[in-house]
C-alpha cells in the first residue's frame, strides 16, 4: 500500500522526524482559517500516488493567502499525468498545504529491503531532491548502501559512516544517528517495504526535516494495523482495486494491454503474462484469484475484467491444486449467468478434478473456448484479441 505524502509524514512524525507545519485540504471547510495558522509562503502539493508531481505542475508555491486560494483550486481541478502513470490520469482529490521551508542543503535517505543480501538496507546520498534513479545512473559514488541486521538495527559504526558520507552542514553526529534510527524505526514499526525521504532538509538549527516523503506498507501486515483502514478508505484507490480487495483478489491494472487474465498463483500469472507478450499482445491486468477462491469471488473477478474497456479477450488459466478445477468451472458457469461477457473467453484448466471441470464447462452451453494446452490457449487468446 503506497501512502500519500501527508500520510507518510504522519508516520514519520510519530517516530520523531520533524516535518513542515501544514494541513490537508480537499475543497471543504474554512480554508482561510486553516491558512491563518501558517507562515507564508506556503507549498501546495497535489496528493496523488505518483512521483514527478512538480514537473507535472502539481506542486506550486503561494506567497499570499489570496494566491493560495487560487492555486489550491487550480490543483484540485487537475488530473495529473507523469512518466510513472503510463498515460493514465490521476484525479486530484486533496492537497497538502504546508509552510515553505528553505533548508541549508538537501539530502536523501531511505530504508528498504535488499533482496540480494536478504536484509534491510539503509541508502543515503548527499544529493537530495533528485530522482534516485538519476543519481544511481549518473553518480553511483554518491550513493551509500548499508545493509544491516534487522534484530540489532543500525550499528554506531554505520551511523558514523553515513554521517560523514552525507556531509551535513552544522549537524552533529548525535543528530544524524537519531535521524537514521528514526527512519529505521518507522520502517519496522509500520511493516513498511520502503521509507524514503527526498529531499531530507538540513535546518539552520542543526537538525533535519522531511521536506517530502514516500512510504509503502506491506499489505500482508494489515491484520496487525487497524489504523491502516483510514489510509485504505481515503478515497484515492482505484474503485476496481477496492472491489478486488473486498473478495481477496490480487488485481493490478496494466495500461496498454488488451487481454484480461484470471489465474491462480503469482508464478502462473507472470508466466501467463509472459506467454501473451511472447505471441505479440499485452495483458491488461494481473488478476490472481489465489488458492481459496469461492464462486462469489470468481463472479467478482469476471465483473472486474469485463468492466475494463481495454479488454478485448479474457484468458482463464488455472492450475488446480488447493482450489480444484471443478470448483473453478462451477464458478465460471455461475459468473457467466450474472455477468454479461461480450468478448471471447478462452479457458485452460489443469490439475485436480480437471476432467470433471471440462465436463461441467462443455455441458453448460456457455460460449467459450476450452483449450488444455497452455501454448495453444495463449496463441488463441492473442489471435482473438487482435494481437
Amino acid at each position: 500500500m503506497l501512502l500519500h505524502e501527508h500520510q507518510s509524514k504522519k508516520l514519520l512524525g510519530r517516530c520523531g522526524m520533524a516535518v513542515p507545519l501544514g494541513f490537508v485540504y480537499s475543497g471543504e471547510g474554512d480554508l482561510r482559517q486553516s491558512l491563518s495558522s501558517l507562515t507564508f509562503p506556503v507549498m501546495i502539493k497535489a496528493q496523488v500516488l505518483t512521483g514527478g508531481r512538480g514537473k507535472a505542475g502539481a506542486i506550486k508555491t503561494a506567497q499570499t493567502m489570496d494566491e493560495a486560494f487560487v492555486v489550491a483550486a487550480e490543483i484540485l481541478a487537475m488530473t495529473v499525468k507523469t512518466a510513472q502513470t503510463h498515460g493514465q490520469g490521476l484525479k486530484v482529490r486533496s492537497v497538502l498545504i504546508e509552510e515553505a521551508r528553505k533548508p541549508i542543503n538537501e539530502l536523501y535517505v531511505s530504508c528498504t529491503i535488499d533482496r540480494s543480501n536478504r536484509a534491510p538496507v539503509l541508502v543515503v546520498s548527499p544529493n537530495g531532491g533528485m530522482d534516485i534513479e538519476e543519481t544511481a545512473a549518473k553518480s553511483p559514488d554518491d550513493l551509500l548502501r548499508l545493509p544491516f541486521d534487522p534484530l540489532r538495527g543500525l550499528s554506531d559504526h554505520q551511523c558514523r559512516r553515513a554521517h560523514y558520507f552525507l556531509k551535513a552542514k552544522n549537524v552533529a553526529l548525535k543528530e544524524t544517528s537519531a535521524m537514521l534510527r528514526g527512519v529505521v524505526k518507522t520502517f519496522f514499526d509500520n511493516d513498511a517495504t520502503m521509507v524514503e525521504i527526498n529531499p531530507l532538509g538540513v535546518t539552520d538549527s542543526g537538525g533535519f526535516m522531511a521536506m517530502d516523503a514516500k512510504i509503502s506498507l506491506d499489505d500482508n501486515a494489515l491484520f496487525r494495523h487497524g489504523e491502516w483502514n483510514e489510509f485504505a478508505a481515503s478515497g484515492d484507490k482505484n474503485p476496481i482495486e477496492l472491489e478486488a480487495a473486498r473478495f481477496e483478489l490480487n488485481y493490478i491494472k496494466i495500461p496498454g494491454g488488451s487481454i484480461g487474465c484470471m489465474v491462480n498463483g503469482a508464478g502462473l500469472a507472470m508466466g501467463t503474462m509472459d506467454m501473451i507478450d511472447l505471441f505479440g499482445a499485452r495483458p491488461a491486468n494481473f488478476l490472481d484469484v489465489g488458492g481459496s477462491v469461492s464462486k462469489e469471488a470468481i463472479t467478482a473477478a469476471f465483473g472486474i475484467l469485463v468492466a475494463d474497456p481495454d479488454v478485448r479477450a479474457i484468458f482463464v488459466n488455472i492450475f488446480g491444486g488447493i482450489v480444484k478445477c471443478d470448483l473453478i468451472a462451477e464458478g465460471i458457469v455461475a459468473a457467466r449467468s450474472k455477468v454479461d461477457v461480450q468478448v471471447p473467453l478462452i479457458i485452460r484448466l489443469e490439475g485436480t478434478n480437471v476432467e470433471h471441470g471440462w465436463t461441467l464447462l462443455k455441458n453448460s452451453g456457455i460460449p467459450c473456448i476450452c483449450e488444455p494446452d497452455f501454448t495453444q490457449a495463449a496463441k488463441e487468446v492473442v489471435r482473438l484479441a487482435g494481437g
